[in-house]
């Protein structure tokens, strides 16, 4: 039975759909559609922009910084990804045991994601150079400790929070099937790995997607922790093209060639990373 609530939605439901859909047009869409236009451009404002095709795109694919970048980036989210998807699988498949304390264990663990990524940055710098400078090194002076200090930092951020993902995937698991896997005598293994993990799919598909994005996307982490240095051998691209942009009159248009180059990058790893994972669900 219809209510009349669900009437009066049903029959207006366009003009509570249209402020959002209007904003969505004017703070995305439109911006994102000029933002391609000015790829294709040289600008220094948007006002005086001059088309000039394809030559911001071939400056530049030829940026060996811009390279770099992206094979800094693509590194730093595949070891992130890993990392934080196995500890955080890990540590939501403990805390969903009985054990004491598992909620402050939880909050302990999430936390870190309520911290803005510039304050962490300055933080695991400072506590990464207070370290490495028992043996005359710092971060800035670093290309190898520049990575893993960043792994470190983003690992220690995002883990907490694909945790409550797999611990919220793991409280919905179904438990007939498992105790039926126990009363068959199938081990701790084999439970993991035959029953669990495959239920747990759609969870693992939110969590690598989330890892995978972020990892191409991060900026605030890098620019607090590192900023590129030593000689922007530590920049990922986010940062890259941030500076590109900056960094003098007459590259706006790179910048913004290296932007749209970015998006595409991280649109289509996101979207055959999702393809993959869900796939597996429907195995499973």
């Amino acid at each position: 039975m219809i209510t009349m609530a669900g009437k009066a939605i049903r029959r207006w439901w366009a003009l509570f759909v249209l402020p959002t859909f209007l904003a969505f047009i004017i703070g995305f869409i439109v911006p994102f559609i000029y933002g391609v236009y000015l790829s294709f451009c040289k600008f220094s404002t948007v006002t005086n922009a001059k088309w000039v095709g394809f030559s911001n795109y071939a400056k530049a694919l030829k940026d060996s910084t811009f390279l770099h970048a992206l094979l800094f980036s693509t590194l730093l989210t595949i070891v992130t990804t890993i990392v934080i998807n196995v500890i955080a699988f890990a540590i939501a498949y403990l805390l969903t045991k009985s054990i004491r304390g598992s909620n402050v264990f939880r909050s302990v663990f999430f936390m870190p994601n309520l911290i803005g990524g510039i304050i962490l940055g300055y933080i695991w710098m400072l506590l990464l150079n207070g370290v490495l400078s028992h043996w005359a090194k710092s971060l800035t002076y670093s290309e190898v400790y520049g990575f893993w200090g960043l792994v470190i930092l983003v690992c220690w951020q995002q883990i907490g929070y694909m945790m409550i993902i797999y611990i919220a995937g793991m409280q919905s698991l179904p438990t007939d099937v498992l105790e039926a896997a126990a009363v068959d005598g199938a081990n701790g293994r084999q439970t993991m790995f035959k029953i669990i993990i495959p239920l747990m799919m759609p969870s693992i598909t939110v969590c690598s997607f989330l890892t995978v994005t972020n990892g191409f996307k991060l900026y605030d982490q890098n620019l607090a922790l590192t900023n590129g240095a030593p000689s922007r051998m530590s920049e990922g691209l986010a940062l890259n093209i941030t500076n590109t942009f900056y960094s003098k009159i007459g590259y706006e248009g790179v910048g913004q060639a290296k932007a749209v180059l970015f998006f595409i990058l991280v649109a289509v790893v996101a979207l055959v990373q999702n393809k993959l994972t869900t796939s597996k669900e429907v195995a499973a």
